[in-house]
C-alpha cells in the first residue's frame, strides 16, 4: 500500500470513528497552498476541523503530540480559507480536533477534542 493509500485508509478509520460518535462529515482532504485539512465535520452547530495523525508507537509523544505549532498554523490558515468559501459556517462556532491512530489492526484511536485554537 502506498503512503497516499495508507493515509486515505487511516482518514477513513478516523472519519468512521467520529461518525459513530455523532459527528457529520462535510468534506475531506481540503487542500490549499497554505495548508490542508484532513476532515471537516460538524457536531451540532460547531464546524470541526480534524487533523488525523498516525504513529506506529508512542515514542516521542505519539500521534497527538506530533501536531506541533507549525502544523497548527498551517491547519488554521487552511481553515480560514475554507471558512472564507463557506460563509454560513463562518458564522458558527468552530474548533480544531486531532485524531491520533497508533499501532496496527486493531488500531488504537484517540480523539482530542478542541486540541488547539486559532487564538494561540
Amino acid at each position: 500500500m502506498s503512503r497516499r493509500e495508507q493515509g486515505a485508509a487511516l482518514e477513513a478509520i478516523a472519519a468512521r470513528h467520529l461518525l459513530d460518535r455523532g459527528l457529520a462529515l462535510i468534506a475531506q482532504n481540503v487542500a490549499y497552498r497554505i495548508g490542508e485539512i484532513d476532515l471537516v465535520m460538524r457536531e451540532g452547530d460547531t464546524t470541526v476541523f480534524v487533523e488525523v495523525r498516525y504513529r506506529n508507537d508512542a515514542r516521542f509523544g505519539g500521534a497527538l503530540a506530533s501536531v506541533d505549532g507549525r502544523k497548527q498554523r498551517r491547519i488554521i490558515a487552511a481553515a480560514r480559507a475554507w471558512l472564507a468559501q463557506h460563509p454560513d459556517a463562518a458564522r458558527r462556532p468552530c474548533r480544531f480536533d486531532v485524531v491520533g491512530i497508533a499501532g496496527g489492526s486493531p488500531y488504537a484511536i484517540e480523539h482530542l477534542s478542541n486540541a488547539f485554537n486559532a487564538e494561540e
